[in-house]
C-alpha cells in the first residue's frame, strides 16, 4: 500500500533501532559468526566433506561461499542497516518507501517463521549436549564398548520426559540471554561466549594433535578426490555455503539492523564467512583425529557426535573430562545460533505491538518450547507406526526441517532479488561504500549468479517431496498459526 510523503517522513524518522545500535563495530561481527557457528560447523560440514571428494567439495563450496554466500549474506544485513527495524517491519518500511509491491514483505515472514521453526527443533538436538555433558563428567562411557555407547543414545531418544527437560533448560537460557535486552543480553553475552568458544576449540584440537592421528584426519577431509565428487555433492556443497551462514531466517537482517553505519559490510561479511568455515576445519580436522586415533569408522554421519566421539573419549587417557569440554564448546555454539534464532521474531513483537522485551522474548520461546514438543515425540512416541506417522508419512521432525529446508532458500533468493533489483544504485553505494570494481562484482553476483544457484538448489529438492502433501498442509498450519496470533495481538493492542 503506497503512503504520503508524511507518513514515510515520519517512518523515517523513527526507526526502532535507534538507540540499539551495537557500542562497537565489531559486536555485529561476533553477533554473525555467533549466528553461524552452531552444530553443523561440528559434524555436518566437516563429514560432508570427507564423503563428498574431500578437497573437491571444499573448493566447490569456497566458490559457491564466494558467488552465492557473500554476496547475499552482504544484501541482508543491508536490509537491515537501511531499515533499521526487526526484519518484517523493516521489510514492510522498506516496500512502501520505495513503492514496490506489498508481496516483498514475505521476505520479513519467512525469515521469521523459519527462526521460529528452527529454533523449535534446533532446542531439542542442542539439549542432546547436556546430557552427554552429564555422562562425561561421571565417567559413565568410560571404557564403554561401540554397543554399551550406542545402547546410551537410544535411551535417551527413547525418554520424552529427559528430552523435555533438555530442551527447556536450552531454549530457557537462551531465552533469559535475549530478554536481557540488546546490549545487557546479546552483546554482552557474545563477547564472552565467542572468545571461549575459540579457546575451548583449540583445547580440543591441541588434545587431538597429542593423541589422535592428525594425518589421516587431514587425508580425510583435504585429498582431491573428484571423482567422489557426484551432482549431490554439488548441491550438498551449495547448501551448506547457504545455510552455514545463517541466510534466508531473519537473523542476519536482524542484526544488521543494530550494525554502525561507518562499519563495512563486505569486510565484515568476508570475515564472517572466512571465521566460520575456518571453524568448521578446525573442528572437522579435531574430529577426525579423535575417530581416527581410537580406530573407530567416520562414516557415522548424525551418530558421529553422539556415538562415534563418546566412544573415543572413552577409550582415551583424560578423554572424559576432554569429552565434557567438548560437549559444552557444542553447547556454547548452539547457544550462540540460538540467541540469533529469537531475536527476529522478538524484535517484531516489541516494535509491533509495543511489548517489552522480557514480554516478547518469553512470547516467542513459549510457543516454540510447545512446537518443539513434536520433535521431542518424533524420537519416540511417534517415530513410526504412529497415526501422526501414518497420516503425514514422516515424523513431524522431518515435516518441520523440511519446511525449513524450503523457506529459508525462498528467503535468500527474495533477499537477492530485492536487493538487486528493488534497492537504488545511491542506497547500495552508500551502504556498501566500496570500489567501482567490487560493486560491480557484487551487483552482478547478487542479481544473477546468486539467485540462479540458490532456485537450482530449491528446484532440485522439489522431485524428493512429490506427491507429498504434507509440506504444503505444514505451512498452511504454521502461516495460520502465525495470522491467528498476530491476529489477536492486533486487537488487543490496536493496529
Amino acid at each position: 500500500m503506497a503512503v504520503g510523503p508524511e507518513s514515510r517522513g515520519r517512518e523515517r524518522r523513527e526507526p526502532m533501532s535507534t538507540n540499539n545500535v551495537w557500542t562497537h563495530k565489531g559486536t555485529f561481527l561476533l553477533a554473525a559468526v555467533g549466528s553461524a557457528v552452531g552444530l553443523g560447523n561440528l559434524w555436518r560440514f566437516p563429514y560432508l566433506a570427507g564423503e563428498n571428494g574431500g578437497g573437491a567439495f571444499l573448493l566447490v563450496y569456497a566458490l559457491t561461499i564466494f558467488a552465492v554466500g557473500i554476496p547475499i549474506l552482504i544484501a541482508e544485513t543491508m536490509l537491515g542497516r537501511n531499515s533499521r527495524r526487526s526484519p518484517i517491519m523493516g521489510m514492510r518500511f522498506l516496500t512502501r518507501t520505495h513503492h514496490t509491491s506489498r508481496a516483498w514483505e514475505s521476505i520479513g515472514w519467512l525469515g521469521a517463521v523459519s527462526a521460529f521453526v528452527i529454533l523449535s527443533f534446533y532446542s531439542v538436538i542442542a539439549g542432546w549436549a547436556i546430557h552427554y555433558t552429564g555422562l562425561m563428567l561421571s565417567g559413565r562411557l568410560i571404557d564403554a564398548d561401540a554397543e554399551r555407547v550406542a545402547a546410551s543414545f537410544d535411551v535417551l531418544l527413547a525418554s520424552p520426559p529427559l528430552l523435555a527437560l533438555y530442551h527447556s533448560l536450552f531454549i530457557g537460557a537462551s531465552a533469559l540471554i535475549v530478554g536481557l535486552g540488546v546490549h545487557r543480553g546479546i552483546e554482552n553475552g557474545l563477547r564472552i561466549l565467542m572468545p571461549a568458544l575459540f579457546v575451548i576449540l583449540m583445547v580440543v584440537l591441541a588434545y587431538a594433535v597429542m593423541i589422535g592421528d592428525m594425518a589421516a584426519a587431514a587425508d580425510f577431509l583435504f585429498t582431491f578426490h573428484l571423482a567422489d565428487l557426484s551432482l549431490e555433492g554439488w548441491l550438498e556443497a551449495m547448501g551448506q555455503s547457504f545455510f552455514t551462514l545463517s541466510l534466508g531466517m531473519g537473523a542476519i537482517m536482524a542484526y544488521g539492523a543494530y550494525m554502525s553505519g561507518d562499519a563495512s559490510l563486505t569486510g565484515t561479511a568476508f570475515t564472517v564467512a572466512i571465521v566460520d568455515t575456518a571453524v568448521a576445519l578446525v573442528a572437522g580436522l579435531a574430529i577426525f583425529a579423535l575417530v581416527f586415533g581410537a580406530g573407530l569408522d567416520p562414516a557415522e554421519g548424525p551418530g558421529l557426535m553422539f556415538v562415534t566421539l563418546p566412544l573415543a573419549f572413552g577409550e582415551m587417557p583424560g578423554g572424559t573430562l576432554l569429552g565434557a569440554v567438548f560437549f559444552l564448546l557444542v553447547l556454547g555454539a548452539a547457544l550462540s545460533s540460538a540467541i540469533s534464532l529469537i531475536e527476529p521474531v522478538a524484535a517484531y513483537l516489541v516494535e509491533r505491538f509495543d511489548l517489552s522485551r522480557p514480554q516478547a522474548v518469553s512470547a516467542m520461546v513459549v510457543a516454540s518450547w510447545a512446537l518443539g514438543l513434536l520433535t521431542v515425540f518424533s524420537f519416540n512416541a511417534w517415530a513410526s507406526d504412529s497415526p501422526f506417522h501414518e497420516l503425514f508419512g514422516r515424523s513431524p521432525f522431518a515435516v518441520l526441517e523440511l519446511l525449513t529446508n524450503i523457506f529459508m532458500p525462498l528467503g535468500g533468493l527474495l533477499i537477492a532479488l530485492f536487493a538487486g533489483w528493488v534497492l537504488t544504485h545511491g542506497e547500495v553505494t552508500k551502504e556498501m561504500r566500496t570500489g567501482a570494481s567490487w560493486f560491480r562484482v557484487w551487483r552482478l553476483l547478487v542479481r544473477f549468479v546468486a539467485p540462479a544457484a540458490v532456485a537450482f538448489v530449491f528446484l532440485r529438492s522439489i522431485p524428493q517431496v512429490q506427491g507429498y502433501w504434507v509440506p504444503a498442509i505444514g505451512a498452511a498450519v504454521i502461516v495460520g498459526a502465525f495470522a491467528a496470533a498476530h491476529s489477536f495481538l492486533v486487537e488487543r493492542h490496536g493496529s
